[in-house]
């Protein structure tokens, strides 16, 4: 994965972000849009790690180094008790090339030196290609657990 790195995004990825989840995540939720990946860039400048590299299609050779493809991605929230992973998404031509893993194992040690003890996952029920990605990854559901949501009025 030499041709890779992960960092943090920063408010100048928010539109590469957005339209990247339109082809790479499954599904979408009321805070995928400009203010809501902006507020939590600005409240947790670490927590959205971006893979980026070799875009699909596109010779390692010509691309050594990084020529700004963003490949991935993977919001690490830590809310001082919990750590969240949210927006796991892999480039459809990158799948399987070890990227989600990279993010995780990124993410996993950002909790670590956060002091976080365990993380959890949204994954879409239906989303069974994730479900593979994320027990590979030693994630399990807990089917004692159910989420509830409310939307907010503003």
């Amino acid at each position: 994965m030499n041709d890779l790195q992960v960092r943090a995004g920063t408010p100048a990825d928010l539109d590469a972000v957005l339209a990247f989840w339109k082809d790479a995540a499954e599904g979408t939720s009321i805070s995928d849009d400009s203010d809501g990946v902006a507020r939590l860039v600005a409240r947790d400048p670490e927590s959205l790690l971006l893979a980026m590299g070799v875009p699909p299609g596109r010779a390692k050779s010509r691309a050594r180094g990084m020529d700004g493809a963003l490949v991935g991605t993977v919001i690490a929230g830590f809310d001082g008790w919990r750590c969240h992973l949210y927006r796991l998404a892999v480039h459809p031509g990158r799948r399987r090339q070890g990227i989600g893993s990279m993010l995780l194992a990124a993410a996993e040690e950002r909790f670590r030196a956060l002091g976080g003890r365990r993380g959890d996952a949204m994954v879409l029920d239906r989303n069974e290609s994730a479900h593979h990605a994320w027990r590979a990854a030693g994630y399990a559901p807990q089917p004692q657990w159910s989420r509830w949501v409310k939307h907010l009025d503003h």
